[in-house]
């Protein structure tokens, strides 16, 4: 079984990426593990990605889609993948899509974990971390015993910059811009399977899971 999974932040799409690869047995590839594990094993792409990165340059997308295919032509992946984070715009989904075909991979499907988008501000806000052992807590899922206090050191809690509503908004605002061509990219394919994100983790993961039984 050969799978895309995207969803917003703050959809849960790592968890459910994590069920999904254990159920059906595939392997899971993070394109930032796949950077980090290209750069560390000096192959060509990565060594070509390293150049951008030292500079604080974007990697081409020709050099990610590389980097994608060759991951994906690994024994490990014989018996399936799920990518992940990758692609992100139209061009890479075009790149890939023709790379894909030169090595005659077909992907079987895409999933797409949707939150309606006050739940995902609600997930994203709530968040508070433990100042001194980093521990996280949630002010709506996973509440301290006491106010403000962690649970474990007794750190008091804070609310991280980038999880206040106006930097959350602009990283949804960011994502829906990005992500919708991609939805009706792959929709045109007849590969998007919708799936509602805003369910118990069980659901979501069974819902994911109905799309590709045979």
């Amino acid at each position: 079984m050969k799978l895309m999974i995207m969803g917003p932040p703050g959809a849960g799409k790592g968890t459910q990426a994590e069920g999904i690869v254990e159920a059906l047995k595939i392997k899971h590839i993070s394109t930032g593990d796949m950077f980090r594990a290209a750069i560390k094993e000096g192959t060509d792409m990565g060594k070509q990605a390293k150049q951008y990165m030292d500079k604080g340059e974007l990697v081409p997308d020709s050099i990610v889609v590389g980097m994608v295919t060759d991951r994906i032509c690994q024994a490990d992946c014989s018996d399936g993948f799920l990518l992940d984070g990758f692609p992100r715009t139209i061009p890479q989904a075009e790149a890939l899509d023709v790379a894909m075909k030169n090595l005659n991979i077909k992907v079987d499907g895409v999933i797409n974990i949707a939150v309606p988008r006050e739940n995902l501000m609600a997930r994203l806000t709530g968040r508070r971390i433990c100042s001194v052992c980093g521990a996280s807590y949630h002010v709506m899922f996973n509440k301290p015993e006491v106010e403000g206090k962690c649970d474990k050191c007794g750190g008091e809690l804070y609310q991280r910059s980038d999880d206040n509503e106006v930097a959350v908004g602009n990283r949804l605002d960011i994502y829906e811009a990005e992500t919708q061509p991609l939805i009706d990219y792959y929709n045109k394919q007849g590969l998007m399977n919708n799936i509602n994100g805003d369910q118990d983790i069980g659901l979501v993961l069974k819902d994911c899971l109905d799309c590709f039984k045979k």
